[in-house]
């Protein structure tokens, strides 16, 4: 399956460079994994701009007010994609004033990485944790631990 995470925005601060460079090298290994910046905007605009950007693939918004799996249901929902033979999954990070109400319609999971909201330098990187994660479960690899 093969995975994009679309930002608005880059990281500035340096400790999400490097944690969001440190969880793309590790996932090399793993298979496909891209990470794409759009310009930052307004949430309409990027909204606009992230529908355009995913469509063909299973959408993932990510959002506060979506559902919060535990890791191991996050694997079920990965195992489930891969039998229905979906190929392309992309996770949408909006504006910093989120999504708007049409992009979490069209999604096909609105996902939240918690119930406190985070600026999203620092959800990138929890995300891309969280999907190195899965994919070392998936492996039968050490990394997580119950």
């Amino acid at each position: 399956m093969n995975h994009e995470i679309i930002a608005a925005g880059k990281p500035a601060l340096k400790y999400a460079k490097d944690g969001t460079a440190e969880y793309l090298k590790r996932l090399q290994r793993y298979g496909n994994y891209k990470l794409t910046h759009i310009k930052d905007g307004s949430s309409e605009d990027v909204s606009k701009r992230l529908l355009e950007a995913s469509k063909g693939t299973v959408r993932i918004a990510m959002d506060e007010r979506g559902v919060t799996p535990t890791t191991g249901e996050l694997v079920q929902l990965y195992n489930k994609w891969e039998m229905r033979g979906f190929k392309n999954v992309t996770f949408l990070i909006g504006a910093s004033d989120g999504h708007t109400q049409e992009l979490r319609d069209e999604a096909d999971l609105v996902l939240s990485l918690s119930s406190l909201t985070m600026m999203h330098e620092l959800a990138l990187v929890v995300l891309l944790e969280q999907i190195y994660r899965v994919a070392t479960i998936k492996r039968g690899e050490p990394y997580h631990r119950e």
